[in-house]
């Protein structure tokens, strides 16, 4: 009876192991058997989520005229009705997209597909909005189109980065999009924005800042690429002065921006006061001269800090190569070690562009000119508009550097490798 009873049990629990490995199996068969597009994308959702945000947030702002505070309006209410349906057919073909593991290429014509759509129809909004032969309204987008725009970018970069494109490609992806504002801009969809009625009654005013911008931003990274590269190589070879001379720049690096611009007043008005032929040629206590130091000052410690880390990085195979062809030690440096440390350089100088290209917005706070005059103006102002007159051509320039130093950053680092 015993024995019975542990037979009947000794079958049930196989059988339970039998059904318990069958459903194994067949769960294991459905995963294989899903597509692998039907599956969720975690940054995906992310994006998914912050693109929902931004449907709920105002789509546009209307205000009577450039200062007073504007009347939020709703995504249904900025457009006309069919313009609505397009723009959430597209919306939601871009939550899917971002949602789900489409592929990179795939994900990335879907961003971008909504970034145009975004883009075109937001000039309609504020045409739309703005009552016929009323001068004095202004139509900004609303924070609701930024946090669209923003998620569709990340969804853009993210395919991007999946799809690991040769920097030649990267750079042919940022002239298409430098063109397509380009053709945005000529067409007059965009002519109803407050941003561009803000840059109608200055416009020449704006090239002649982005003329300032410009020259302060590469001429200061120009000035510090011809000292800071061979001050590095001079730290690599001299290894007493490597640690005075990177700390001394370390310091300068932690002043904060405003206060080395301030610290640079009186002596440079010393110097044009009291120095014969300095203020012919432009130095004075404000202005560019003071700006341009400035940022030559904060390019220094990225440039000579990434041509030592190079130098040091190159292989010591490649050195004993050179010394065994009877290389001296400066040429070997010249000739074989620099040439292999440039990507490294490059990086550092990349660095240095990016971030000047922000900092000579601060510039403007002494007199030295650039897009800060227009962002500083419209803060004294409470013009909003103005201020993004001043910090959107800012941000695509530092963007447009960024990708395109990369890209050369990736071309020399190639060109580099044995």
């Amino acid at each position: 009876m015993v024995l019975g009873k542990s037979g009947q049990a000794a079958r049930a629990t196989r059988l339970v192991t039998v059904i318990g490995v069958s459903m194994s199996l067949a769960d294991t068969a459905d995963a294989h058997a899903r597509p692998t597009w039907l599956a969720l994308d975690k940054l995906g959702v992310l994006i998914a989520i912050v693109a929902a945000v931004g449907v709920v947030l105002p789509f546009a702002l209307f205000r009577a005229n450039r200062i007073v505070p504007g009347e939020t309006i709703m995504l249904p209410a900025a457009l006309p009705l069919p313009l609505v349906f397009l723009l959430a057919a597209v919306l939601l073909a871009g939550f899917v997209a971002a949602l789900l593991r489409w592929p990179a290429w795939l994900k990335l014509a879907t961003g971008f597909v909504v970034l145009a759509t975004l883009f075109v129809l937001v000039g309609l909004a504020a045409s739309y909005l703005t009552p016929e032969g009323e001068t004095f309204a202004r139509v900004s987008p609303g924070a609701g189109f930024w946090v669209l725009a923003f998620a569709f970018a990340l969804l853009v970069t993210d395919a991007l980065t999946r799809l690991r494109l040769r920097p030649q490609y990267r750079v042919a992806i940022l002239v298409a999009v430098i063109l397509a504002m380009a053709l945005l801009l000529w067409s007059g969809l965009w002519n109803d924005l407050s941003m561009l009625k803000e840059y109608a009654s200055r416009a020449q005013a704006f090239w002649s800042e982005a003329q300032t911008h410009l020259l302060l931003a590469f001429g200061s990274v120009a000035t510090a690429a011809l000292v800071g590269v061979p001050l590095g190589m001079v730290c690599y070879k001299v290894r007493r002065l490597r640690a005075g001379v990177l700390n001394v720049l370390n310091i300068v690096q932690t002043i904060p921006s405003i206060a080395l611009f301030g610290l640079l007043i009186a002596p440079l008005a010393w110097v044009a006061a009291n120095v014969p032929g300095a203020k012919a040629i432009g130095i004075s206590g404000i202005g560019a001269a003071p700006a341009l130091l400035a940022l030559f000052a904060y390019s220094l410690l990225p440039i000579v800090s990434n041509t030592v880390v190079g130098l040091l990085g190159v292989s010591p195979a490649a050195i004993d190569a050179a010394r065994g062809m009877g290389m001296t030690r400066w040429q070997r440096l010249l000739a074989v070690e620099l040439p292999l440390a440039f990507p490294v350089i490059l990086t550092g100088i990349r660095i240095v562009l990016v971030q000047n290209i922000g900092l000579t917005t601060i510039a403007a706070l002494i007199g030295g000119g650039g897009f800060g005059v227009f962002v500083f103006q419209g803060i004294g102002q409470t013009a909003m508009d103005l201020v993004l007159l001043g910090a959107v051509p800012t941000v695509a320039l530092a963007f447009a550097a960024a990708v395109l130093l990369d890209a050369l950053v990736d071309m020399t680092a190639r060109g580099a490798r044995p």
